[in-house]
């Protein structure tokens, strides 16, 4: 069947992430730690599909209450019509507009997403964080990122300028199954892959939180007795660090 070869071929993209990015992964997770020690903040960005991964991240049971959402309704797929977030996402200046009216400062963690990190709106969202004095980490797919050219005028592209990079050994267009006739390939793969490499990010951040005697701010399930008020609790220790309340 068709879609067997879809569940072989991410088998065998996350078991390449697992062995190749270890260290990177491991790497985000200590920023993540460092920042939650210190008492600083952690945000979340992509544009349009890359922006799933962003949603994976808040306000999930077994994920960390701390991690914060930064959104541009122009980029997000509840837009109408959805096209328009093409438009956006490649319209210089619009990612320096998103990152300077978001909260982030100095010593602060953003987790970016873009596999093709070619685009203008995170290159720009990007270079304003970063002269904000904000650590950039940055999930792409760097083979295929390098075979394209920038879309900002810069000529940059986010495999080159983030402060840390995830590699998704994703294929190129992202679409990976060949069904013949059809020219185009069909099964994305970078949202099974990016979701595997954040909630990666996020196991690792808690077990360093629990190395270093640290309560890590985990959310309990809502669905479970009792987890409101855990979750409650957590709003009311880490309410500074927390923006999307």
């Amino acid at each position: 069947m068709s879609y067997k070869k879809y569940v072989e071929h991410l088998k065998e993209r996350l078991d390449l992430v697992a062995s190749q990015e270890e260290e990177s992964i491991k790497k985000a997770a200590l920023m993540l730690f460092n920042a939650i020690k210190s008492r600083h903040n952690i945000f979340a960005f992509g544009a349009a599909h890359a922006g799933i991964l962003t949603q994976e991240l808040i306000y999930r049971a077994g994920g960390l209450a701390v991690i914060n959402p930064i959104q541009a309704s122009e980029l997000e797929l509840t837009s109408r019509p959805i096209p328009k977030t093409s438009v956006m996402e490649r319209l210089e200046g619009y990612g320096k507009i998103i990152a300077n009216q978001s909260p982030m400062k100095s010593g602060d963690v953003v987790l970016v997403h873009s596999v093709s990190g070619r685009n203008p709106a995170i290159i720009d969202f990007v270079e304003a964080a970063q002269k904000r004095g904000v650590r950039v980490i940055a999930i792409t797919n760097v083979s295929a990122s390098s075979q394209v050219q920038s879309r900002h005028s810069s000529g940059r592209r986010l495999y080159e300028i983030a402060d840390l990079v995830i590699d998704n050994h994703g294929v190129p267009g992202d679409a990976s199954i060949e069904l013949k006739p059809l020219k185009q390939k069909v099964g994305p793969s970078s949202t099974v892959i990016g979701a595997m490499i954040v909630n990666s990010i996020v196991i690792e951040t808690v077990s360093q939180c629990l190395d270093h005697d640290i309560d890590p701010p985990i959310f309990y399930s809502a669905n479970v007795d009792g987890g409101d008020e855990k979750n409650n609790q957590l709003f009311k220790t880490y309410g500074d660090h927390i923006f999307y309340l």
